[in-house]
């Protein structure tokens, strides 16, 4: 099937590219941006490989975001310099990379990342060498080492708002796909044809949207309308590759509006097919629930707390758990099985397409293991739980499930009461339990209208939990 839809998008009719040949000079009187609001390193980079010989701009994110007034987390540097020229500049260099070498410069705990003017790969096949650059049949990138001029590396640029060099001698920025202007009229726009340029790499669709949603910008018509139909393309990524995506697209703290834009362009269901089914099934629920975890998310980052990628990964997943307990108890499997054994399932199938990491897939299943844990409180149950280096983020997620509408018999105001009690009044508390017939059962799975409980320890927000 991939096959058809890829070979239904090759044709010979492209449009043509936004590229100039010769780049809009923008001078330092027509923009903001001066060269001491860059980073100093990234500026004694570029200095010392002109003074080398070399030509040598900071590029892409870093030229972009101060235009924007947004503070860039990293600056890039292009060059005319190979890899080994720019290692043999700097003796704190060290060259990374196969598929797309660069070179990372290393001042303490900055790294400055120097790539060289990429070029067109060659079109014909047999061209050219298979060392320095290979497609494979659905003309996806795997190798990119073909080395260019200024001029070939603007076009080689995904995006026009990335295609913007700063050049720190005389600060003028040299604009060769029209970015200045995309700027200004805050768009997305894809360099050159867009079919092609998602075929070449289908992760630009996943940029398309995490750029949209971080500047608040819209995506341009052409290069949002072949997203749909090849969005199954992103089936063919690596798992690890597209678990960094992920990271990228939900902790930029707009992950709310990512999550909106992802399922406007069927983008969401390749990335997290069991919650996509989820979200068909139940879409008021699981809809409300992954919403509220990355609007919590968000808030958190916004206020400078740490949030954990398994946290998120447990709300996103979640909504796709019950119904395979459900069918495994069907079958005569006991409900803590049931759910151990779902949950694996779960997790596997989801690693398949985002390689998630084990550091995360055990606190995933922990924060799960949890709601299990949650209802059960007589003895000395509840004081064990309180000490379980897990119960933050369990309680954090209760209240998640209670906000997208869970009905769990007032179980997330009990735990917030409980915490607040004394120790007469957590023994009294215990003791209610007693005429409570369901405390041994698993963690209530049905639904309710409305919002979360009366009350909660303190506007938290976790969302991303708080390890």
């Amino acid at each position: 099937m991939l096959k058809k839809l890829i070979s239904s998008l090759r044709s010979p009719l492209r449009r043509k590219r936004a590229v100039r040949t010769t780049p809009e000079i923008v001078g330092s009187n027509q923009h903001p941006l001066r060269r001491e609001q860059f980073s100093r390193h990234a500026v004694s980079v570029v200095d010392r490989l002109q003074k080398a010989g070399y030509q040598a701009y900071i590029v892409g994110g870093g030229v972009r975001d101060q235009l924007l007034g947004i503070a860039p987390k990293d600056f890039d540097v292009a060059t005319s310099a190979t890899p080994e020229q720019v290692r043999a500049e700097f003796r704190n260099a060290r060259v990374i990379g196969r598929r797309f070498k660069l070179v990372h410069v290393h001042f303490g705990r900055e790294i400055i990342e120097v790539a060289t003017f990429r070029a067109h790969h060659p079109q014909e096949e047999g061209e050219g060498d298979s060392n320095q650059a290979s497609r494979n049949e659905a003309g996806r990138i795997l190798r990119d080492n073909v080395y260019g001029t200024l001029e070939d590396d603007a076009q080689r640029r995904d995006f026009t708002i990335n295609a913007l060099y700063f050049d720190c001698s005389d600060e003028r920025i040299l604009d060769y796909a029209h970015g200045v202007h995309d700027i200004r009229n805050r768009l997305v726009r894809l360099i050159g044809d867009p079919e092609q340029r998602y075929l070449e790499d289908p992760v630009r669709m996943l940029r398309a949207v995490r750029f949209a949603a971080k500047l608040d910008f819209e995506i341009e018509k052409h290069s949002a309308a072949p997203i749909r139909k090849l969005a199954p393309l992103l089936r063919e990524i690596p798992s690890a590759r597209l678990f960094d995506e992920v990271l990228k697209l939900f902790l930029s703290g707009r992950g709310e509006r990512t999550f909106e834009l992802l399922l406007e362009y069927e983008l969401f269901a390749p990335l997290f097919p069991a919650s996509a089914k989820a979200l068909a099934r139940d879409p008021e629920y699981t809809g409300k629930l992954i919403r509220q975890a990355l609007a919590n998310t968000d808030l958190r980052i916004h206020q400078g707390k740490p949030v954990t990628p398994a946290f998120l990964f447990a709300a996103l997943l979640w909504p796709a758990l019950p119904a395979r307990v459900a069918q495994l108890q069907e079958r005569g499997m006991p409900p803590i099985p049931a759910m151990q054994e779902a949950a694996h399932e779960l997790i596997s199938e989801q690693c398949q397409r985002t390689a998630v990491p084990k550091r995360f897939t055990i606190p995933i299943r922990e924060i799960w293991d949890m709601q299990e844990r949650l209802p059960r409180r007589q003895g000395k149950r509840a004081d064990l739980l309180l000490e379980n280096p897990r119960f933050r983020a369990g309680y954090d997620f209760l209240l998640l499930r209670e906000s997208a509408g869970e009905e769990t018999g007032g179980l997330g105001d009990w735990w917030t009461d409980y915490q607040d009690a004394s120790d007469g009044e957590r023994r009294g508390m215990i003791r209610n339990l007693a005429a409570s017939p369901d405390d041994g059962g698993a963690a209530p799975r049905k639904r309710r209208r409305g919002g979360a409980s009366r009350r909660r320890r303190g506007p938290r927000s976790e969302g991303a939990g708080n390890e």
